[in-house]
């Protein structure tokens, strides 16, 4: 998968706040720390460090939402951390993404803390991020 596949489908599926550009994933990309899992039409990308990883974005493209690929990559990154050594998994999601925050919980992730103010909406307001934890297998 090219940082330009991911910049389109994270374009498609983040409407509310700014996208990332190619630039932006193929910087990522270059760190040995970040990983990603699935296809152009839904990914997951993190970054495991000293037995914790990070979700750092999980997109999936409208158009193949609500056929479980989401839950897909959720597993399959679940596994490649475990597989590089994490024990403990944290990520941060907008308070007002409840299709997001439904996900994460039924993936067994609770909220242990939040960021004020964090998101920067394009109606120039802003959104909490609820940031929330679980334990890898």
């Amino acid at each position: 998968m090219t940082p330009q596949e991911m910049a389109s489908t994270h374009a498609a599926a983040f409407k509310q706040s700014r996208p990332w550009t190619a630039a932006e994933f193929a910087d990522l990309l270059d760190s040995r720390f970040v990983h990603y899992v699935g296809t152009p039409q839904s990914f997951a990308l993190f970054q495991v460090i000293a037995g914790e990883v990070e979700l750092l974005t999980l997109a999936t493209h409208p158009t193949v939402q609500r056929q479980g690929l989401a839950v897909k990559c959720m597993e399959n990154w679940h596994s490649k951390a475990v597989g590089l050594g994490a024990t403990r998994a944290f990520l941060d999601v907008a308070s007002d993404n409840l299709a997001a925050i439904a996900l994460y919980e039924r993936c067994q992730y609770r909220p242990c803390g939040q960021r004020k103010g964090y998101y920067a909406r394009k109606n120039g307001k802003s959104c909490d991020a609820i940031l929330m934890e679980c334990t890898l297998p």
